[in-house]
């Protein structure tokens, strides 16, 4: 009896799948399936992505349909990666995914509804994984965003930071007037500038500039002063 419907079961996958399905042998033969997802991938002049597409091994045990079959997945040789699916990374996960509907279906031909399951698992899983970058891009548009605006509404003021602020600008302060004296220094320094020679008394009285009898030890008179006293006399 097991046969019977397993040749039979065969028959409709042929007439359901005929350009995807391929013997292997009497009891083994494997099914293409290419999953249908939107292009939403495409964007400006990029190239989208093509649609990934999964092979199902099939081989049926002795007492199929009352035995679960043995399934097995793989990707087309040369396939293209796609962004958000990978048939060998996937592969337990997609499996597993059908334990579910073989339990439920034991008993009777169940091929079609398991290559149905697994093409919907695996269109959902790319669309969640499209809808999580997504999402992750979308929170990376509005953190920039966010850090953008701070530009324009400024720190809010707080005591803390008010006296982080406060404590900046006297040092900025005092870095400030260092500098500039500094800066006087080295000009004075350029300039050379010089105190004016004073002569004593005695110098003034030897030079002729004063009386013979003026006091020695008077104060002393700069050199310019000394000369104006001298062209006057």
């Amino acid at each position: 009896m097991g046969r019977e419907e397993q040749v039979e079961e065969r028959e409709v996958l042929d007439s359901i799948f005929p350009d995807e399905i391929t013997d292997i042998s009497d009891s083994e033969y494997r099914i293409s399936i290419k999953l249908d997802l939107p292009d939403e991938d495409h964007q400006g002049d990029d190239e989208a992505p093509e649609s990934p597409t999964l092979i199902l091994y099939v081989r049926y045990p002795e007492n199929y349909p009352d035995e679960a079959p043995i399934l097995d997945l793989s990707a087309p040789q040369n396939a293209a990666p796609h962004p958000h699916f990978s048939v060998a990374a996937d592969k337990e996960r997609l499996l597993k995914g059908l334990e579910d509907t073989i339990q439920e279906n034991l008993g009777m031909a169940m091929i079609f509804t398991l290559v149905t399951t697994l093409k919907e698992e695996a269109e959902q899983l790319v669309a969640d994984r499209k809808a999580e970058d997504a999402k992750a891009h979308e929170e990376a548009l509005l953190a920039a965003e966010r850090e953008e605006n701070k530009k324009f509404h400024g720190t809010p003021v707080t005591p803390e930071t008010f006296m982080k602020w406060r404590e900046g600008f006297l040092k900025e302060m005092e870095e400030k007037q260092r500098r500039e004296e500094e800066e006087k220094l080295a000009e004075l320094k350029k300039a050379k500038v010089k105190e004016p020679v004073r002569l004593t008394g005695r110098q003034l009285w030897e030079r002729g500039l004063v009386g013979k009898g003026e006091d020695e030890d008077d104060d002393s008179v700069p050199t310019e002063q000394a000369q104006e006293l001298k062209i006057g006399a």
